[in-house]
């Protein structure tokens, strides 16, 4: 078995982001770096979504942004823009393409598929892979979405409907989420926040498509669909435990935001970290989402677990203060000021007793 200074077990986002940060710094110039991931060949699998606060390295993987959103509760809708912080999206393929391409350059960078093939003995690991705690009570965020081509230009591509809770909710929390890329081309999904002991939520494809019969008004022989996606992200916090020459990246590392399942800017801002720190990287602080944000989301998913009937009025609510304190809200980047006129749009009495549930 070969030996390496650093190993990433997992080449997914949070693998691939770090290994590109630390390559186009030059930190592998004299070190070894092995990348584990089972996978046979990479390919469009996901699509990360999120508003753009911070730079990140990927800009030339956005499949588009958008500037104006909607929001969906029955009878109510609000429409929304924020030239601050354009909402984007990251097609991964083109994000395997970038840094694969990049890091396969390096001699000093191997690729391999199982960890057996390294000696792991006298490297500092890098795990992606979460350890989860097998618990029926768990919130998830679990979904699925189709991209499909419309045979006429039936789209808005300028805004998204980022949430849209005209339909069954099954006493959980249900919403469809459409990304138009272009006028006869979208990402319809649908996502539910709930336990996963529940298989009636999980008739993805008929959700679908009556969804798109029935509010977006195609009929079936008019679309069709290129390209499918579904997952499961966990909305509680891996099991951690510290060990010596070791740190957890991606959702392995905490780096999901509980209450909205967004995860990739929270992975660049680790991997930046990493990098700042890397020649004494044994020896720092393990870096967290704030401490403030995990209280705020502890709450909310107990609220969410309790009163999942409220949660779409609570979630259209937050949207009654300025969008761009929302969205820096939910992205970890808002101050104290900006937190308390979130916090005022929520039921209060049905937040304060969730402190005690």
């Amino acid at each position: 078995m070969k030996e390496f200074d650093y190993v990433i077990i997992g080449g997914g986002c949070a693998g691939l982001s770090l290994a590109y940060e630390l390559e186009i710094h030059e930190k592998f110039k004299d070190k070894t770096l092995a990348i584990i991931e089972p996978r046979t060949e990479y390919k469009r699998d996901k699509t990360w979504s999120f508003w753009k606060v911070v730079p990140h390295n990927f800009d030339d993987c956005v499949k588009k942004n958008w500037k104006h959103f909607s929001i969906n509760i029955p009878q109510k809708t609000k429409h929304l823009e924020c030239d601050s912080f354009p909402y984007q999206t990251i097609d991964s393929g083109l994000f395997y393409k970038k840094t694969i391409t990049k890091l396969k350059e390096n001699k000093n960078i191997s690729f391999f598929k199982n960890t057996k093939d390294v000696n792991q003995n006298k490297s500092f690991i890098f795990n992606s892979v979460p350890t989860l705690e097998n618990n029926k009570n768990n919130i998830w965020q679990h979904f699925c979405g189709v991209e499909i081509k419309t045979k006429e230009n039936i789209f808005d591509d300028n805004i998204i409907n980022l949430m849209d809770f005209n339909c069954e909710q099954k006493e959980s929390v249900h919403f469809f989420y459409t990304l138009p890329f272009q006028k006869n081309r979208a990402l319809i999904e649908t996502t539910w926040l709930s336990k996963m002991n529940d298989n009636s939520q999980k008739d993805y494809d008929q959700q679908i498509k009556l969804y798109i019969e029935n509010h977006l008004k195609i009929k079936n022989k008019d679309y069709e669909i290129i390209y499918k996606e579904e997952g499961a992200i966990p909305l509680f916090y891996p099991l951690y435990k510290k060990e010596k020459n070791k740190i957890n990246i991606g959702t392995a590392g905490g780096m999901t935001r509980l209450s909205t399942g967004y995860t990739f800017l929270n992975i660049q801002d680790h991997c930046k970290f990493i990098r700042e720190n890397f020649e004494n990287i044994s020896n720092v602080s393990r870096f967290e989402i704030s401490k403030k944000y995990q209280f705020l989301d502890d709450i909310f998913l107990r609220v969410l677990n309790k009163h999942p009937e409220k949660m779409s009025d609570i979630f259209f609510n937050m949207f009654k203060t300025s969008p761009k304190t929302v969205i820096k809200f939910l992205s970890n980047k808002s101050n104290y000021l900006e937190d308390i006129s979130i916090i005022l749009r929520m039921p209060k009495w049905t937040f304060i007793k969730a402190l005690f549930y």
